[in-house]
């Protein structure tokens, strides 16, 4: 900034995050030399990080008045008018900037962040992103948000090793990222391998690095969701158990059934088997979560309509089981009612509730 104290107060100030008053700073020292970049590009950044769009727009269409064809003022346009939804302008000047600096990564960076921003866009600009990402890591091994971009636009193109490696880049190069430490715990977490349990313990864990992350909230809720389900088999076990113990269907191996009713110790000893089946599949499991997992069961089932229905079909299912093997029945009509009855309402929604947000 050819060492002008007005200009370096002023990105003294930005750096300490009171853009306000940066800009009450350049204000005066511009209507006395408005030809002055350098001052128009402070006085724009300030405008961008208060998200006055419109005048860092401003300030950097008078950069390049000054400069014409100044490519940090051409990026940093790109990016002010994607914020501000201008798609197409974002792209002519983050094209623009290419065309003029084809070895400056940032200019590469700022095209890829415009195609990849629409879900919605064409397949083409999806991969025209993923290409500039490419050449913006090329160009800059060793800068992080280069890798941000690669990892974001292969996903996008549904190069999902590519991310990966990228994401695990990216982290190495900037640990203290918010949105990498979230997407590598999501990366990690949500995968076929990992059961219900261990991912809500890392989504948890995660959440304890960067609480304000909505991926990983979303993250816990679902696997929280998953722990919820897998409470209807152990009620469908506890329903078997009962279903056995009465024996409410012959079968070629034991053509003869029991004699009702059934004797006390034989239903004792069936709810012994209910209590275990409960006691070693959800609450020595439950007691062995980390807390935070505990509180967001709890959560959940509290704000969550799936959550409720799943919790709800488990309990009742488990009230058939113990209808069915706790009243000292001499007819087995009533019983296989309520066996169906607590089957049917636990298997009536599993074909289609596990993509449930829960």
């Amino acid at each position: 900034m050819n060492g002008n104290p007005v200009l370096g107060r002023a990105a003294t100030l930005q750096s300490a995050g009171r853009y306000e008053e940066s800009k009450a700073v350049l204000a005066p020292y511009l209507a006395e030399e408005p030809d002055d970049e350098w001052a128009w590009q402070v006085l724009a950044v300030a405008h961008e990080n208060l998200g006055e769009y419109e005048l860092a727009e401003r300030a950097a269409n008078e950069m390049i008045r000054i400069t014409p064809g100044h490519v940090g003022a051409l990026i940093l346009l790109s990016r002010v008018l994607l914020r501000m939804g201008k798609r197409s302008e974002a792209r002519e000047a983050a094209e623009e900037a290419i065309r003029r600096a084809p070895d400056r990564w940032p200019a590469h960076f700022a095209l890829s962040q415009v195609l990849v921003a629409y879900a919605t866009a064409p397949p083409a600009d999806h991969e025209r992103a993923y290409e500039a990402a490419c050449e913006a890591v090329r160009l800059a091994p060793q800068e992080p948000d280069a890798h941000q971009a690669l990892c974001f636009t292969a996903v996008r193109t549904q190069r999902q090793d590519v991310a990966k490696q990228a994401l695990v880049e990216w982290l190495r190069l900037d640990p203290s990222n918010e949105t990498a430490q979230a997407m590598y715990t999501d990366a990690m977490a949500d995968t076929p391998a990992v059961p219900a349990a261990r991912a809500a313990e890392m989504y948890s864990a995660g959440l304890a690095g960067v609480p304000q992350s909505a991926m990983l909230r979303r993250g816990l809720d679902h696997a929280t969701y998953r722990l919820l389900r897998g409470t209807r088999w152990l009620a469908l076990g506890c329903l078997a158990a009962a279903g056995v113990m009465i024996d409410l269907f012959p079968t070629a191996k034991h053509p003869t059934l029991r004699e009702l009713p059934v004797p006390l110790g034989n239903r004792v000893w069936v709810l012994m088997v209910m209590a275990a089946i409960w006691g070693f599949g959800a609450l020595l499991r439950y007691h062995r979560l980390r807390s935070g997992v505990q509180l967001n069961i709890r959560s959940l089932v509290r704000r969550g309509r799936w959550a409720r229905i799943v919790v709800g079909q488990a309990a009742l299912t488990v009230l058939c089981a113990l209808v069915i093997s706790q009243i000292p029945w001499t007819d087995r009509s009533v019983p296989e009612v309520f066996f169906w009855v607590g089957l049917v309402v636990s298997l009536s929604t599993m074909a289609f509730d596990r993509k449930k947000a829960g």
